[in-house]
Parts: structure tokens; C-alpha cells; sequence
């Protein structure tokens, strides 16, 4: 491991933006955690996830990795059976060339990954291709549903983005030891950056919960406070350290199992190719404030029909969180379910069953609110 990255994971736990996920009194996210996350960008939160559900969510996705395409576009597992994908209409496994940076300096999502990160040649007998991403994750993966209604993570996105909430959208990122690809340095965030009322939160945040641990080379890479800065010229920064993609001040993001990241959408990051012995796994959900949706024109014009998210389509997406809620009640009956006031009165008529599995979650990530 180079100076770069033991430099970088001595940086980050000298950093005072991690500890167990705390709140006051009167249910509000301890104020010393939200002050951290809103001056550093991102905020680790230890043992958020308890180790039965850890073992659960590891359990899935192994189940799931069973199943899955052997390759992109393939519609079989490595059985010869039909993939687990195959009905699915918005479930979306992405691969990649081991070691490579396949977004960057493309024009993928607006152009976001500008420069492209230094890749390095797989063995030759290697995998042709390696796993990047899951799309739709909650329709094969009921843990990952089940997570997304976790009453505390809930009463976290209240305190960022007050209780109207809405959603963004969710995958699984994978990083397989030896080969996993890298992600371009990027911000996530791409329609507000003009916006005369840019703040620190207008994109909205993620929260990344690790199923395994991180170490610095499968980790994300993480620029402190760079969330508050606007929009960030990468192009620039890489020039000014001499073209390598090691930009200074970063900190990779240093997990356990069951440890869940706050993280704004406007912290500039990236992760390298990851050559260790250890794969990571990341389950990926965010939520925004509804002011930042609102009558925007999202990722999703373009090609299609031209339209703002309105308040019918904020809705309809926003029903699963309260059908997570109520999964999460069914299996864990000894917590106390969180509340989600935007639904109101139809809180009582989205409860997790067979039927609303095809009538609410199913193909619920074409509706999501991507800014």
C-alpha cells in the first residue's frame, strides 16, 4: 500500500466524524453528529446495522450473486438458469472490464466523470468481466428493503431534510477483491449547481451501508468539506497535482461491517480500482429535501418526454418508504415503526403483502428523483 493510501487512512480516523448513531432527549440526531456531517460532507456512523441483520444482508446478496448474470447483458446464471433479473424490467446488474474506470471521461449522467482514472491491466486469467452496480436492488433483495425502513436512518433523513422527505434511489455497489473497477472522481449532484440558493444539502445525501469492511484500496475516496464548495473543476485539479489521480486532502471511507456513511451528494469523491484481497459491498439509498425535486426537470428528461417531477410522481415514489416501513415492522415487531407524515392517512393502506409487492415496489425505481 503507497504512502498515498496509509497517509490517507491515518487522515481519516484523526478525522472527529464517526461514533454510534446517538439522539437527544426529544428524538432529534445528536446536534454534535449533524454538526460534523454538515462541516466534513459525510459522517460514519458505527454499528448502525445490529449483526443479525448484517448476516441477513450478507445472506441476500450472496443468494442474489448465486443467481445472477454471468455477464452484461447475459440472461442466465452461472447454473444455465434464468437470471435473477429475468421478468424485471427495472433490475439492472452493470458490469465492467476488471480494474478499468468505465465512467470516466464519458458523458454518462450529464457528463459528471470528467477525467478518467488510471486503470490497470487485469491478468490474463482473469474474469472478462466483473460486477459493478445493482439497480432496483429492493425488488430481489427484501433485506435491502427492509434496511430502507430502518426507524433511526428515517428519524436521519428527518433531521437533514426535515420530515418531507423524498426519495432518490438505491443499488448495490460492488468492488471484487482483485479486480474491482474504479469510479472516476465525480460529485454527484448535477442540476442545482446554478442555483442562487446552493447550499451545502440542495442535492440531497446518501446513506452507504457496508456489508463487509473497507480498507483503503476498495474503499471510496473522500475530499473533506468539499460538498460546500460548489461545483468542483476536476479537470483542473488533477492538472494542478501533476495529472495523477491521488488528489490531496482525500481520506478513504473506513468502515466495519454494519457501519452506515452519511454522505452529501456534493462531496467530490471517487474509489480506485481495488487490487486487495478484500471484496466490498455497498448498499447505496438517498433521500432529498421535496423543495430540491419540486417542479425540477431531473436525469430523466432528455430522450424521453419532456416533464418536471410533479407532485403525483413524488408520491408514487415516496409510497415505498412507508411499504419499507411496514416490512421492517413485520419482521422486526419489537421496534417502534418510524413516521412518515407524508403519507398520511394512506400510511394504513401500504402494507407489505404479496400484492403490493407487484403493485407498489415493483419496477418503483422508474420513478426515481435523480438531481
Amino acid at each position: 500500500m503507497s504512502d498515498y493510501f496509509s497517509d490517507g487512512e491515518r487522515k481519516a480516523y484523526a478525522l472527529p466524524n464517526r461514533g454510534p448513531l446517538k439522539f437527544t432527549s426529544d428524538g432529534n440526531l445528536d446536534p454534535d453528529i449533524l454538526a460534523a456531517y454538515w462541516r466534513y460532507g459525510f459522517y460514519v456512523l458505527e454499528g448502525a446495522v445490529g449483526a443479525d441483520e448484517v448476516k441477513s444482508l450478507v445472506k441476500d446478496f450472496e443468494s442474489m450473486m448465486a443467481r445472477a448474470p454471468t455477464h452484461q447483458g447475459a440472461d442466465v446464471d452461472a447454473q444455465g438458469e434464468p437470471s435473477i433479473d429475468y421478468g424485471f424490467e427495472s433490475v439492472s446488474f452493470k458490469f465492467a472490464k476488471p480494474l478499468s474506470d468505465p465512467m470516466g471521461a464519458t458523458d454518462r449522467t450529464g457528463g459528471r466523470y470528467p477525467v478518467k482514472m488510471t486503470e490497470f491491466e487485469a491478468p490474463s486469467d482473469g474474469p472478462e468481466e466483473v460486477l459493478l452496480t445493482i439497480g432496483g436492488s429492493m425488488q430481489i433483495m427484501e433485506s435491502n428493503l427492509r434496511l430502507y425502513g430502518h426507524p433511526k436512518l428515517l428519524r436521519v433523513a428527518e433531521s437533514i431534510n426535515g420530515p418531507d422527505f423524498v426519495p432518490f434511489k438505491e443499488a448495490v455497489w460492488v468492488k471484487p477483491a482483485h479486480y474491482g473497477a474504479a469510479v472516476s472522481w465525480h460529485q454527484d449532484g448535477t442540476t442545482h449547481w446554478e442555483n442562487p440558493n446552493l447550499d451545502a444539502g440542495t442535492h440531497g445525501f446518501n446513506f452507504m451501508a457496508q456489508l463487509y469492511p473497507t480498507n483503503p484500496m476498495n474503499a471510496l475516496w473522500i475530499i473533506p468539506e468539499s460538498h460546500d464548495k460548489g461545483k468542483a473543476d476536476i479537470k483542473k485539479l488533477i492538472m494542478e497535482n501533476g495529472g495523477s489521480d491521488k488528489l490531496p486532502g482525500a481520506v478513504p471511507l473506513l468502515c466495519a461491517a454494519g457501519d452506515i456513511a452519511i454522505c452529501s451528494r456534493q462531496m467530490l469523491h471517487c474509489s480506485f480500482p481495488n487490487t486487495s484481497h478484500q471484496t466490498r459491498v455497498t448498499y447505496v439509498f438517498g433521500f432529498h429535501r421535496r423543495a430540491s425535486v419540486q417542479g425540477v426537470e431531473g436525469w430523466d428528461v432528455g430522450d424521453k418526454q419532456s416533464f418536471c417531477y410533479d407532485d403525483e410522481r413524488i408520491h408514487r415514489r415516496s409510497r415505498v418508504i412507508q411499504l419499507a416501513i411496514d416490512a421492517r415492522r413485520q419482521c422486526y415487531p419489537e421496534e417502534t415503526p418510524y413516521v412518515y407524515r407524508p403519507m398520511g392517512e394512506e400510511a394504513d393502506l401500504l402494507r407489505w403483502s404479496d400484492e403490493t409487492r407487484e403493485t407498489v415496489l415493483r419496477n418503483y425505481n422508474q420513478l426515481d428523483l435523480g438531481i
